[in-house]
């Protein structure tokens, strides 16, 4: 069976749950050998062994660090290019949700802490691993975007900010990055039913004012499926969206599959980027 990713090797942050991990499932089933980092390291033990049984010739390594903590990101990044070359293929999949409630009154220290997670670590990440990739004049940088970034949150400000901040690093480094045949795009994995959705119902109606009777909603009835997502994130890794770069793409909504069909058309438009409307 081909695997589009034989031979390369992909970070994928917060991998030991969620999108994160089915994520990592999917690029394992394509051949990749994954770097997985989380803060919870018997929950990462615990995902590398699910991959191992479904995938018994995969490389799976896995690597604790808590992204508000900058050194412990620096040691992700050295501890994976001592275990590899070069790191081909990063996933900025790790956020976490921050304060609900009107802006004025969240706790400033937990603001902020989104912004470490959401922000800062992709971004660093990005800077430690970019030298390597021009190197081999190769690369796939893939941040995933999430509510908030195309419209705003009340009630969820930090999230919503941090997110749209990313995605203009994405577009921003892609940029950057065109000369080097380095692709940077940020995926909209759709609304699914994660820890988020435990954390808004949580907050309660007071707090979730806008979201919480939908959450309600969607713990039941179920959201998105992460396996669309993971396969997008999979497609973007690959070499079949060579080219594509500074893109925002919806995993629910946009036709992925077909988008290698407008490669040059889509470094000419404005399309799924973040742009006032004139």
């Amino acid at each position: 069976m081909k695997q589009p990713l034989a031979g390369k090797v992909a970070l994928v942050t917060g991998a030991s749950r969620g999108l994160g991990l089915e994520i990592a499932l999917r690029l394992a089933a394509d051949g990749a050998s994954l770097a997985l980092a989380a803060r919870d390291r018997e929950a990462l033990e615990s995902a590398s062994k699910r991959i191992i049984a479904c995938h018994p010739d995969s490389t799976v390594q896995v690597f604790r660090a808590d992204f508000t903590v900058q050194r412990e990101v620096d040691a992700l990044a050295d501890w994976a290019l001592e275990q590899w070359p070069a790191i081909d293929i990063l996933i900025n999949n790790a956020a976490i949700q921050g304060p609900i409630g009107r802006f004025e009154e969240a706790d400033w220290s937990q603001w902020k802490a989104v912004f470490d997670v959401n922000v800062f670590a992709p971004a660093r990440l990005a800077q430690r691993l970019i030298p390597t990739m021009r190197r081999q004049r190769s690369g796939k940088i893939i941040n995933i975007s999430g509510g908030g970034a195309t419209s705003p949150r009340p009630d969820f400000s930090a999230y919503a900010a941090s997110k749209c901040a990313l995605v203009r690093l994405t577009e921003t480094l892609a940029e950057e990055l065109r000369d080097s045949r380095i692709d940077v795009n940020a995926v909209s994995p759709g609304a699914m039913n994660t820890r988020m959705l435990d954390e808004v119902i949580a907050a309660g109606p007071n707090a979730a004012r806008r979201e919480y009777e939908s959450a309600l909603k969607r713990q039941k009835e179920g959201g998105t499926n992460a396996t669309r997502a993971a396969g997008l994130v999979a497609w973007l890794a690959s070499s079949a969206s060579d080219g594509i770069t500074g893109k925002l793409i919806s995993a629910v909504w946009d036709d992925w599959e077909r988008l290698d069909q407008r490669r040059h058309e889509l470094e000419k438009t404005e399309l799924f980027t973040l742009r006032r409307v004139s």
